[in-house]
């Protein structure tokens, strides 16, 4: 795969990993039930009229199974960097999405860069949220990337 192709491949996989994430929480869809309809009628997909960029389906599989599986040890890494007074419970299901996917890269990942997997959760931020959200969703990232991949 050309590396152009293949980074928005891998774009295409992190936004759809998230959208999973996210749903997976609100609507507790079995995890083969979720991947099989992301397979089917998500990725790559034509939605109200927008072109889904195709998505490196492996990649998007292991984020999503990945984060899944290790939840656990993602919250508690993600809790143990917000201010004090703050818990996972309190950030919005999205944010909560989001920083599930990174932290699964950050730690299970050490194939990719920290500095792509945090500008790519950067910019997936860019799509739900304003700029002050990114910078959270940079500097949380940033922190657990220095714990983990010392």
């Amino acid at each position: 795969m050309k590396t152009a192709a293949r980074s928005r491949s891998r774009s295409a996989a992190r936004l759809a990993a998230v959208q999973a994430i996210y749903q997976q929480e609100m609507e507790g869809t079995p995890l083969p039930r979720l991947l099989k309809e992301f397979h089917d009628h998500r990725l790559g997909a034509t939605i109200e009229d927008e072109q889904y960029h195709e998505a490196e389906r492996d990649f998007f599989d292991d984020i999503v199974t990945g984060a899944d599986a290790r939840r656990a040890d993602i919250d508690e890494a993600v809790a143990a960097k917000l201010a004090t007074g703050w818990s996972l419970e309190r950030l919005d299901r999205p944010m909560r999405a989001i920083l599930r996917a990174g932290t699964y890269e950050l730690i299970a990942r050490p194939d990719v860069p920290v500095g792509s997997v945090i500008s790519e959760y950067v910019d997936v931020a860019h799509a739900f949220y304003d700029k002050r959200e990114s910078g959270f969703v940079n500097g949380l990232l940033d922190a657990i990337a220095k714990e983990v991949r010392s």
